[in-house]
C-alpha cells in the first residue's frame, strides 16, 4: 500500500502539486473540506484515513485542542520549518523524503515531527541536499 500524504490549506496548491509531481499521492485540504474547517475536525479524519498530514502550522502542538486530535486519532503530523517560498519548502521536502519515509516507517503514530530544511552551507555545496526529520511529539519515546 501506498503512503498518502495529506497537505493542511496552509500549504497552498503549490506545495501539494511538486509533491504529486515527485510521484506522491497527495490529499489536498481544500479535496476534502471547506477552507473554514476547524483544523480538529480534519485532523480526526486524516487520522482515520491513515492519511500522513503536512502542515507549516508550527503552533499546532501549543493548541490543545489540536494536539488532543492529533493523539486521540493516531495521526502522524509533520511541520515543515523554515520560512521560504512554498514552491522552495516543497522542493526541500522531496529531497529529504527518503529521511522521512525512514522516520515514518519507523514512528507509530501519533506523532509531530518538524521537517527542516538543509542549512544554506548544505546547499552551497550541493542543491539537491537533504534536510532532517526530528520527532518533536511527543518528546520523549
Amino acid at each position: 500500500m501506498s503512503r498518502v500524504y495529506f497537505t493542511d490549506r496552509d500549504l497552498g496548491k503549490q506545495f501539494p502539486a511538486r509533491l504529486r509531481e515527485a510521484g506522491l499521492q497527495v490529499e489536498r485540504h481544500t479535496d476534502h473540506f471547506e477552507p473554514n474547517t476547524p483544523d480538529a475536525e480534519w485532523l480526526q479524519a486524516a487520522g482515520q484515513c491513515g492519511w500522513v498530514v503536512i502542515t507549516h502550522d508550527e503552533r499546532i502542538r501549543y493548541k490543545a485542542n489540536e494536539l488532543a486530535a492529533v493523539v486521540q486519532h493516531g495521526v502522524a503530523l509533520l511541520v515543515v520549518v523554515g520560512h521560504a517560498p512554498y514552491p522552495q519548502l516543497a522542493e526541500h521536502f522531496v529531497h529529504t523524503l527518503p529521511r522521512i519515509e525512514a522516520f515514518v516507517a519507523a514512528h507509530k503514530p501519533p506523532f509531530i515531527a518538524k521537517v527542516y530544511r538543509p542549512t544554506p552551507k548544505e546547499l552551497n555545496r550541493r542543491a539537491d541536499t537533504s534536510g532532517t526529520v526530528v520527532l518533536w511529539y511527543p518528546p520523549s519515546r
